[in-house]
């Protein structure tokens, strides 16, 4: 059974830095040929994708928040992290990890965590 699950804190202040972390279960984060994705909902919008962290330890991001995003992994822990630095209230969104499976099926998610930046 594979299960993801995000954590962090529920507020971050605008202009510092949001960092939430996804824990595996059930399968490896190293596991071939996995990729290991962040994406988010801003309140009424659709889903954004932001970014991943594959098998190999390698990222790739979203254009648009490639300059403020960063993902790495502690693959002892299991864990991938998300960093998004010099936030706004417009980065206010639940924010779900989630893995791909290929052909972008993206077939395991977490339950979401909301962060709301404040103003």
């Amino acid at each position: 059974q594979v299960q993801l699950r995000e954590s962090g804190p529920g507020v971050v202040k605008s202009s510092q830095t949001l960092s939430l972390t996804c824990t595996v279960s059930g399968t490896s984060i190293t596991t071939k040929y996995y990729y290991w994705n962040w994406i988010r909902q801003p309140p009424g919008k659709g889903l954004e994708w932001m970014g991943t962290i594959a098998y190999s330890g390698s990222t790739y991001y979203m254009p648009s928040l490639k300059s403020r995003t960063s993902i790495s992994r502690d693959t002892s822990m299991n864990q991938f992290t998300l960093r998004l630095i010099s936030v706004t209230p417009e980065d206010t969104a639940v924010y779900y990890c989630a893995r791909d499976r290929g052909y972008l099926n993206l077939d395991y998610w977490g339950q979401g965590t909301q962060v709301t930046v404040s103003s």
